[in-house]
Formats: C-alpha cells, structure tokens, sequence
C-alpha cells in the first residue's frame, strides 16, 4: 500500500473539518446580520459587506491559493490556512465598529480560500482512484452538513449569547485543526510542493478583475452608471479582463488555461453555475431580514427556518448524482434551475400574515432545485476537462460558485436599499417600524423578481450547453 493511502482517513477528517467549518461560516453569519446592525449601530448597505468581502475574498484568491498549494505544498498551505481563518475569527468577534468586522472578515476569508483550495486536491492525493469519487461524495455531504448546521447553531447562538460568539466558536476548533494538520502531513510526500514558478501577474489581475467588479456593482446607486467613479471602475474591470487574458496565453505556468475556454460543456455550466448561485443567494441574503422584520420571528425560528433549503440539499444531492448517469445533465439541470424559478415567483407573492408552512414550502423549492442542479452539473463539467486540467477546473468551479454568490448578494443589497429608501423618504432598515412594512414588502418583491430575472437567464444559458456525448 502506498504510504499515504495509510493516512488516508486522518487526512480525510482534516480536510472535513476545514470545509465544515468554512461552510458553516459563510451560512451561520447570515442568520446574525440584522443583529450585528442592530449591535454596530449601522445600516443594511454597510453591513451587507460583512457578507460581501468574505464571498470576494474567497473568490478572488482561490485560483491562486490552488496554484500555490500545488507548487509550494498541501500542508503549509493548509496550516496556514487554518492559523489565519482562526486569528480572523477572533477579530471579527471583537469588532467595535462595521469597518474593523468587515476587514477581519477579509482576512477570514483568506484563511478560508487556503483551506477551500487545498482541500479536493488533498483527498485526490490521499485515496487512490477507485475510492476517490466515494470520498468527494462524502465531501459533499459535508458540505450541505455545514450550511445545513449554521442557520441552527446561529439561531440557538444569537438566542441566548451575543452575535460575537459565533466567530469565537471557531477559535479552538481552529487551533486544534492546525495542530493536527501539522502533525498528520508531516511526511506526506503528496502533499509536498513541485517548486514550479507561481503567475503572481495572473493573481493580482484577478484581484483586480472582481474587486473593481463587486465595487461598481455595490455603489452603482450611490454613485450613478455615468459618474466618474462608476466608470473608472467599469473601465478597471475592462482592462484587468483584457490583461488577464493577454498574461495567461503567454504564461507557461498560467492560473487559468484558455484553452477549457473551448470547451462548451465546461464554459456554459460554469456560467450557468454562477447565475444559479446568483439567484439563491438573493433568496439566502434576503430572508432573514423578512423574518426577522416583518414576521417578527425570534433568531433560532428564523435559523430553523433557514434550514429548509440546505436539508434538501443534503439529501436531494446524492439522489441527482445517481439520476445523471441515466438522464445525463441537460434535463436534470433544466429542472433544477426551473424548480428555483418557481421558489422566486412564490416568494414574490408571499405575505407575513400567510404563516411558517407558506415559507417552509417556498424556501424549500430552491433546496431542492439548487439540489437537483449541482452534482450534475459539477459531473459534467470535471468529465469533459483533460485529466492535467481537472485542479485548474475545480477551481473555476468554486471561484464561479463563490462569485455568484457575491453578485447575488450585491444586487439583493442593492435593489432593495434602494428601493426601500426611495418609498421612505430616505429611512434605511434600521428605522424599521410598523408603518413601513408594506414599503419593505415592496422592495422585497421587487428584489425578487431581479432573483427571477437572473433564473430565466439561468435556464436558458443551462439549455444553450447542448447534449453531452454518451
């Protein structure tokens, strides 16, 4: 037996326990943020970025972390990893003002994006090939596992204890995590570096490709399409794509091979992938603050509420994973999308009057169409990529995941602050009061029909991919 293979399910648990715990993270902070606005005495357009740069830092760097873990190693990528998601934590539960929690969060989620990114290629250097699909499915149970387990623990937290303590809980698991991936990789040959040159360029156009992207998207309605600002950053985001493209034709060791550019079932479910995650988040972002305002609903029925979704996720996955081999990933993915769509239409027409059983059935709709939506099209996407590709097109996947799920969030936050204060006469949602909540049920409609528009585009880039050869 290969010595690795001899670790295998030590290795296992570690990488396990970096995703679970990123995973529940990015879940169990959305149930806390109308209390971190309510605590740091701010509003929905500031606090929405305790969201926001998490999602654009995990993006933003996980092509480049991937890169590094193959060239300088699994273990210190991973350590590392972990030591900074934890030192963030920490800070993020200490914050005093919005700023200082949204730059911890950055820093969290650098920490996060060294574990997300080392964590596939761990468990394909750890299991060998015909046990290697039986530990990603097991990774993806802990995947739903996580942002299943956050909205509870989020609500049970913010029930009895501050919101502080639902970074503090990561502290000691964190330290634990590192001890042991310090001690369990140690004489890993796997998991050691090639040594190949890193495309720095390639990282810092990227950098600047999705952060001047999120900016003029997040202050579009502050600043207006044609203000100077709006299009210097439009026009930053330009040039960085141009740029990224021109670095990566010529680079030998590039981030991101253009050549899967030609391949169209990986391009259309990549982008399809990202309009999925779009239109959920607008859904994820959204509904705690439904809950929580109008409903009136304490924070552990808002989180019991909130895990609708990831339960059919959890549990729907495994069964549409079994159905691609029979159906293939067009059909399946067609459902899917349209299943969310209607999960969109419903919540348009939802009222707080209605009762818990009318949101239970609605979130429900985007569980179970994000569930039948993504192991197929993840299949489908990793089996028409060449074998030396499969590292690069993983993290692709994520980055187009994880990018989806800024856009969602950016354009919810920003439709209905908007919104909201234009039929207040300038009130934000920390002035939240019983009069205003047709005004909030307006824009909350209006946000969703956006989520709706984005679905549609959904289905109709998920049919545009074609048929996949048998």
């Amino acid at each position: 037996m290969h010595p690795v293979y001899e670790k295998k399910w030590k290795i296992f648990f570690l990488v396990a326990t970096s995703i679970f715990m990123s995973t529940l993270d990015s879940s169990i902070v959305n149930i806390a943020l109308p209390y971190m606005m309510q605590g740091l005495k701010t509003n929905m357009q500031t606090i929405q970025w305790v969201v926001l740069m998490y999602l654009v830092t995990v993006s933003c760097l996980l092509l480049t972390f991937g890169r590094l873990s193959d060239i300088k190693g699994r273990r210190p990528v991973y350590v590392f990893g972990f030591t900074i998601f934890t030192a963030g934590s920490l800070l993020c539960g200490m914050a005093e003002i919005p700023l200082f929690l949204i730059v911890s969060r950055a820093l969290q989620g650098c920490g996060a994006s060294m574990l997300m990114a080392c964590s596939p290629a761990l468990i394909v250097d750890a299991f060998p090939v015909r046990e290697r699909g039986k530990a990603l499915g097991m990774i993806g149970a802990v995947v739903a596992a996580g942002l299943t387990t956050g909205p509870v623990v989020g609500g049970f937290i913010l029930e009895y204890f501050s919101w502080r303590f639902i970074f503090f809980i990561n502290i000691p698991i964190g330290i634990a995590a590192a001890l042991c991936g310090m001690l369990v990789l140690k004489d890993v040959h796997a998991a050691q570096g090639s040594g190949e040159p890193m495309d720095k360029t390639g990282g810092i156009l990227l950098i600047i490709i999705l952060s001047s992207l999120i900016v003029f998207m997040t202050q579009l309605s502050k600043w207006g399409f044609f203000s100077a600002l709006s299009l210097s950053f439009a026009g930053l985001f330009i040039l960085g794509c141009i740029f990224f493209a021109v670095n990566e034709s010529k680079s030998r060791y590039p981030l991101f091979d253009l050549k899967l550019l030609e391949i169209k079932l990986f391009v259309f479910p990549v982008i399809a992938s990202a309009i999925l995650f779009a239109a959920l988040f607008v859904i994820v972002f959204m509904m705690p603050f439904y809950l929580t305002y109008p409903c009136g609903f304490s924070a552990s029925k808002t989180g019991s509420i909130m895990i609708v979704p990831f339960l059919f996720l959890l549990f729907v996955s495994p069964v549409s994973g079994v159905l691609y081999d029979k159906l293939g990933s067009r059909l399946l993915c067609m459902t899917g999308m349209s299943v969310l769509t209607l999960s969109l239409v419903s919540l348009i027409y939802i009222q707080p009057s209605m009762g818990v059983l009318s949101i239970l059935w609605r979130v429900a709709l985007a569980g179970i169409g994000t569930a039948l939506y993504v192991s197929p099209n993840n299949t489908v996407i990793m089996s028409c990529v060449p074998l030396t590709r499969r590292g690069i097109a993983s993290g692709a996947v994520a980055t187009a995941r994880n990018l989806g799920m800024v856009v969602g969030v950016a354009l919810a936050g920003l439709i209905f602050s908007t919104s909201f204060s234009n039929l207040t006469n300038g009130l934000s949602l920390e002035n939240y009061l019983a009069a205003t909540e047709p005004f909030f049920m307006i824009s909350f409609k209006r946000t969703m029909v956006m989520g709706l528009v984005l679905s549609c585009l959904g289905i109709f880039v998920t049919y545009a991919r074609g048929k996949e050869k048998k």
